[in-house]
């Protein structure tokens, strides 16, 4: 029997608060035994510097390609379905950053599929990130 293909139940890039529950709720499905989540967190120091916050900008490419990488993984045995949504803007330490959920048959099906979502999106993904220090000073990161 072959495994229908996933369904994308979300993506977006936008400005506002992400929500772990809303996703996964959007990927509840009767079929999976497992639903796995992933939260990306802004943390308080980088490469031993302390930071206060980051500011993501996106490209207006953004929510095309965050959409088209989840669907990338449709056709993942057990993969039932997939929601991945990134956050632009101004982040606080504590803020979420990337939150992606996908449900599946199995755990080991659903976690390798979040990781991998989670790498594929920091690979393709247009958004630049720059690091706030508490010294008053900025970078900017994963430029290309």
């Amino acid at each position: 029997m072959t495994t229908p293909t996933a369904r994308v139940a979300y993506t977006a890039v936008h400005d506002q608060q992400l929500d772990v529950a809303r996703l996964s709720a959007l990927v509840s499905d009767e079929r999976a035994g497992a639903l796995v989540t992933f939260t990306g967190t802004v943390r308080d120091h980088d490469h031993g510097r302390a930071v206060t916050g980051i500011e993501y900008v996106g490209h207006p490419s953004a929510g095309t390609v965050i959409a088209e990488v989840a669907a990338e993984f449709t056709g993942r045995d057990g993969v039932h379905a997939i929601a991945v949504e990134h956050r632009v803007g101004t982040l606080t330490i504590g803020d979420l950053a990337l939150v992606a959920a996908v449900s599946a048959s199995h755990r080991s099906q659903a976690f390798g599929t979040c990781s991998d979502l989670v790498d594929r999106i920091k690979e393709r993904l247009p958004i630049w990130k720059r690091q706030l220090f508490t010294d008053g000073t900025a970078e900017w990161s994963n430029c290309p």
